[in-house]
């Protein structure tokens, strides 16, 4: 019973630690032909957001709802790529293929 204390508290250790690694990790992606520029960080924050003044008008809101969301998706995936690079090189994900 106390070896799967031990193993359990060792997880939850590798899991904060993991956490804090990847805190500090960030992603930039634009969109919109350079004119949106998002930036989000390993808890998948936004922390930065870039928009051009020239997509600030009435006759462009679809152009840039659809950046922002564009620029969204893209830095979550990269995010997510980083967030399981970081994982595997810690030890915490076995070789994924496609991932090196």
């Amino acid at each position: 019973m106390f070896n799967k204390l031990k193993q359990f508290k060792d997880l939850r250790d590798k899991a904060k630690e993991l956490q804090d690694v990847l805190g500090k990790e960030s992603v930039t992606t634009t969109a919109a032909g350079n004119t949106i520029s998002l930036t989000m960080n390993g808890n998948l924050e936004i922390t930065d957001l870039t928009i051009d003044d020239t997509l600030l008008t009435a006759d462009k809101k679809a152009k840039l709802i659809d950046g922002v969301k564009e620029a969204h998706k893209d830095a979550l995936k990269k995010m997510q790529r980083t967030m399981a690079l970081k994982m595997r090189d810690m030890g915490g994900l076995p070789d994924i293929p496609g991932l090196s």
